[in-house]
């Protein structure tokens, strides 16, 4: 059994397709969707992201600005960063590139974004509304799941969905998503994670998987049923003896995994389109409110 690719590439495509006519209607009112970056640091990763983000905003005819701050800015002119921002009227959307440094309090700066500028989904607010059952801003990365799954017409109804990872940027937002009493949704879902004694009799049992872990080709192809689907949200670098030094893997072990899915996300080209794509249709809705 060959496995179907699930490709981002693809979905996160037809996600620009659609955003397009939404763009136009919001210039003529004068309005172009504006999106601020702030990056602490020097993290390559973090700088990585930034720039893919920055460059497709650009591609699209909208406007981002990224403001460079250093690993040592306090926390303090961090939140006033932001309330600047909050003021700002260009902006539709801000995002605080995360990890930020170990002195600085993730949380209380996520919390000092002005919800409906929230872009990322990860205010309080915003949070509890998903929760509630009627999300405003859905995080990027779980709404970029269920983009993909819905695209490939992949129905969780009755299904039974294991999510590995309780974060609150993937795990538990997707959990909740899964589990939504709405079509293409109504999954019964388990999570499972560091404090979980044996994550594979779960995985098992799952219609789906979804990895959101961090650890290097962490599921293997035996410990997945047969015709089970993977969503691998993983991107870890493995040192390999090639010119660029490294490779990128998801938390799946592909090869084997692709002999027993029915579908499966790649790593590279799966879920990671897909987190962008949701951030430039989260900034659009964000401009859209703003009317």
């Amino acid at each position: 059994m060959d496995a179907q690719i699930l490709s981002g590439k693809t979905v996160s495509s037809a996600v620009y397709d659609g955003l397009t006519s939404r763009i136009e209607n919001l210039k003529s009112k004068g309005i172009i969707p504006g999106l601020a970056v702030i990056l602490v640091g020097e993290d390559p990763a973090s700088q990585v992201y930034v720039n893919s983000k920055t460059k497709k905003f650009s591609t699209l005819g909208l406007f981002s600005e990224t403001i460079k701050l250093p690993a040592d800015t306090s926390e303090n002119d961090l939140i006033s960063h932001i309330n600047t921002l909050n003021a700002d009227d260009r902006f539709h959307g801000i995002l605080v590139q995360l990890p930020l440094p170990k002195h600085i309090d993730s949380d209380r700066i996520l919390n000092t974004i002005t919800p409906e500028k929230d872009v990322d989904g990860f205010h309080p607010v915003n949070l509890g509304n998903l929760t509630a059952g009627k999300p405003t801003f859905i995080p990027c990365t779980p709404k970029g799941i269920m983009r993909i799954l819905s695209h490939y017409n992949i129905d969780l109804s009755g299904k039974h969905v294991v999510v590995v990872g309780r974060s609150n940027i993937v795990g538990r937002p997707i959990s909740i998503l899964t589990s939504m009493k709405s079509p293409m949704t109504n999954a019964t879902v388990t999570i499972c994670h560091s404090g979980t004694k044996d994550i594979f009799q779960y995985t098992r049992q799952a219609d789906v998987v979804i990895l959101a872990l961090g650890s290097p080709e962490f599921l293997q192809g035996d410990h997945i049923k047969d015709g089970a689907v993977v969503i691998d949200v993983g991107i870890n670098r493995v040192d390999v003896n090639s010119e660029k030094g490294y490779k990128l893997v998801g938390d799946g072990e592909e090869a084997s995994l692709l002999k027993k899915a029915s579908a499966i996300t790649p790593v590279p080209g799966g879920v990671g389109p897909m987190t962008i794509a949701m951030l430039v249709e989260n900034t659009v809705e964000a401009a859209e409110r703003s009317l």
